[in-house]
C-alpha cells in the first residue's frame, strides 16, 4: 500500500523520496501533452492508495477511449498458402505447392491488423497489472472489461520491447499518454522472480523518474509560461579555433528564452541531492561544473549583442534533512541551486515553477 504525506494525502515512496501519487499523474499528463485528454479532470479528482492503482486507472480510461475511436491498425506482410490468389504469388512457395500437388497457391499480401507493437505493449502492460495484487477490485474490473477487445492481439515479452523503435505518427498520437505509462511501468517497475516470472516493484526506478521529471518541467513551461520559449537546445562550445573533435554534446534539459535572455534549467532527480565528504555536505561537483559550463558557453554565443544568461540546478526534493539551496554570482552570471518539493499540492508546484521563471525574467 502507498504511504501518506505529512497531512494524510496518499503518497508513494520512490528511491528519491516521497511524491504525492496524484502528482505523478499531473507530471505524466504534462510530459505526454495529454492535458486535454478525456477523463483528465475525473482522474485529477480521485484518490489513489498506491502507484499501481493510479497507473491502472489511467490505462483503463485511455485505452477505453482508444477502443471507442478504434484501435490503431497497420499493414503487416503475410505469406501463406491460399485457395485463390491474393496479393502477389510467392514463386518459390508456388513451385513447392505444385511439386506437392497441393490445390493452393502461396501468396504474399499485406493485411491491415490490430496485432501490432503499439497494441501489444498495451495488452502486455494491462495483463501485468491484472496479475498485481495491489490494484483495487474496481480497477481490476475496469481492466478486465478491456481485455476482450485485445483477443486477437499478442501478449509479448515485456523486456524485449525495443522502445527506441516505437514511433507515434499523426494517426496514432492519441496513444501518447497510454504508451508513456506503459514504458514507465515496463522499464521502471519490472522485476523478474526466481521462477522467471515478471512482477512489479512498489516504486518506479530512479532513472525513469529522472526522465519523467525532466520532461514534465519542459512541457510544463511549454504549456504554462507564454512569456518565454521553452526548449531543450544543444549549446555550442566556444572554441577559439573551431576544432571540436571528441568534445561531448552539451544537451540542455530545459532552456527558457526571451530575446537574448536565457535561463538554463538542469533538472536532477537523485536519491541523494547532496554529496558528502568527511561529513561535510556540498552541492554535487559534476552538476555544478555542468551548469556553469552551459551558462558560460551560451554567454559566449551571445557575446556580440546585449544579453543575460543564468542557470539553475533544480533538484527533486528528497527526504534528507539538508536540501540544496544557493544563489551565486560566478564570473558575472547568476547560478542558482534549488529543490522542488513533489510532495506538495500540485498547485504549489505550479506556483513554484512559475516563480522560478518570473524571478529571472522580471529581474
Amino acid at each position: 500500500m502507498g504511504e501518506r504525506s505529512s497531512w494524510g494525502v496518499p503518497a508513494v515512496t520512490t528511491k528519491n523520496g516521497t511524491i504525492l501519487i496524484k502528482n505523478i499523474y499531473y507530471m505524466l499528463a504534462y510530459a505526454f501533452r495529454s492535458l486535454e485528454s478525456y477523463g483528465y479532470q475525473e482522474i485529477a479528482g480521485e484518490e489513489f492508495s498506491n502507484i499501481h492503482d493510479l497507473f491502472a486507472v489511467i490505462l483503463a480510461k485511455e485505452v477505453s477511449r482508444q477502443i471507442k475511436r478504434g484501435l490503431y491498425r497497420e499493414y503487416h506482410s503475410r505469406t501463406e498458402a491460399l485457395p485463390t490468389v491474393r496479393g502477389k504469388i510467392d514463386l518459390q512457395g508456388a513451385i513447392g505447392n505444385k511439386i506437392k500437388r497441393e490445390r493452393c497457391v502461396t501468396c504474399e499480401y499485406d493485411e491491415l491488423t490490430e496485432n501490432n507493437p503499439l497494441n501489444q505493449i498495451l495488452k502486455t502492460t494491462i495483463c501485468l497489472l491484472l496479475r498485481h495484487e495491489e490494484i483495487t477490485d474496481e480497477r481490476y474490473a475496469e481492466l478486465r472489461r478491456i481485455l476482450p477487445f485485445f483477443s486477437n492481439i499478442d501478449e509479448i515479452d515485456a523486456k524485449s520491447i525495443a522502445w527506441e523503435a516505437v514511433h507515434l505518427q499523426r494517426n496514432n498520437q492519441s496513444y501518447r499518454l497510454a504508451l508513456g505509462v506503459c514504458q514507465l511501468i515496463l522499464e521502471g517497475m519490472l522485476l523478474t522472480t526466481e521462477s522467471g516470472q515478471y512482477r512489479l516493484s512498489s516504486f518506479v526506478d530512479s532513472q525513469q523518474m529522472h526522465r519523467l521529471y525532466e520532461k514534465f518541467i519542459l512541457e510544463f513551461y511549454t504549456a504554462e509560461y507564454p512569456f518565454a520559449k521553452a526548449s531543450s537546445p544543444q549549446i555550442k562550445w566556444a572554441l577559439d579555433d573551431g576544432a571540436g573533435t571528441l568534445l561531448p554534446t552539451m544537451q540542455t534539459d530545459i532552456a527558457l528564452s526571451r530575446n537574448n535572455e536565457v535561463l538554463i534549467i538542469d533538472a536532477k532527480y537523485y536519491s541523494h541531492s547532496m554529496q558528502y565528504s568527511f561529513g561535510t555536505a556540498t552541492i554535487h561537483s559534476a552538476n555544478l561544473y555542468q551548469i556553469f559550463t552551459y551558462v558560460k558557453n551560451k554567454e559566449a554565443e551571445l557575446s556580440n549583442r546585449p544579453h543575460r544568461v543564468a542557470g539553475i540546478l533544480l533538484y527533486a526534493k528528497t527526504d534528507e534533512a539538508l536540501q540544496p539551496e544557493g544563489d551565486y554570482r560566478m564570473s558575472g552570471n547568476q547560478i542558482k541551486v534549488s529543490a522542488l518539493d513533489l510532495n506538495r499540492d500540485f498547485q504549489e508546484i505550479q506556483a513554484r515553477l512559475i516563480s522560478i521563471a518570473n524571478q529571472f525574467f522580471a529581474a
